[in-house]
């Protein structure tokens, strides 16, 4: 399977466009029409290469209520998303899989010849609405390792959206060293919730103290962007490429080709 680098360094302003499938099997808001969601995830992965995006995240991000892991039908379903998405696409393709579960991602990545995962809690100890959450740094790197794809980024979120610290006494610049000091390739910066920009001044003392590339992963729009670039290397998008910000919605052709052009 060939892996189509991301091209992702210190001041590459990369854009990064999500793909957001619909609830898969084995969810609630599952709608019995896997065609429909395969279908929706292509266009939507097609779109957002024609609009000018430099890479795309496949994501399970309609299965709420969110768990840490998929389930086996969750596994299984994004796994023939993410190889109709790779074989209709000419850019890089990442996954991310459930809340953190980044063995899932390293899996279907080595099937789909995806060259990067996004893992939302690589460092940190959380608290979300299924629980809690601990780091999977240690499993990730082994995990990787022992599946021969050492190639495959690692873009981990830091003090991610959604969650809540378990010790709030942990900085923002104390989890970023800590990502970065347990393998990272890049960090990724959010707001508290989808549609909330990452801080500035957060992306800007992160950026600062890292050697490794820095993202804005929430909130970034056409209003925004070149304002977040100025410091960030690049950002993921997704609700803001959908019309009225709904994440089940269609990406938008014009919403995305407005946000890269303004970058």
């Amino acid at each position: 399977m060939e892996f189509r680098k991301l091209n992702l360094t210190r001041g590459s302003k990369t854009v990064i466009g999500m793909v957001h499938c619909l609830p898969l099997p084995g969810t609630v808001g599952f709608s019995g029409d896997f065609e429909k969601i395969v279908h929706q995830a292509v266009m939507d992965a097609e779109t957002l290469e024609k609009a000018g995006v430099d890479a795309v995240i496949v994501e399970n991000m309609g299965d709420v209520p969110f768990s840490a892991l998929l389930e086996k039908p969750q596994l299984a379903a994004l796994a023939v998303v993410a190889r109709e998405v790779s074989q209709r696409i000419h850019i890089p393709l990442g996954i991310d899989a459930a809340f953190n579960d980044c063995e899932a991602s390293l899996s279907i990545a080595s099937l789909v010849g995806a060259s990067f995962i996004r893992v939302p809690v690589f460092v940190d100890t959380v608290l979300f609405s299924d629980g809690i959450i601990y780091p999977c740094a240690r499993k990730c790197l082994q995990y990787r390792k022992q599946m021969g794809l050492e190639s495959v980024q690692i873009l981990a979120d830091i003090q991610v959206k959604h969650a809540h610290m378990l010790n709030s006494s942990v900085s923002m610049i104390d989890s970023a060293r800590d990502a970065v000091g347990n393998g990272a390739d890049a960090v990724i910066i959010t707001g508290a919730i989808i549609g909330d920009a990452a801080p500035i001044e957060s992306l800007r003392k992160i950026k600062e103290i890292v050697p490794v590339p820095v993202l804005a992963g929430s909130g970034v729009k056409k209003e925004n962007i070149r304002e977040q670039l100025e410091i960030a290397d690049g950002c993921i998008v997704g609700s803001g490429l959908k019309e009225g910000g709904l994440i089940s919605n269609p990406v938008s052709y014009a919403l995305t080709h407005d946000l890269v052009l303004a970058k």
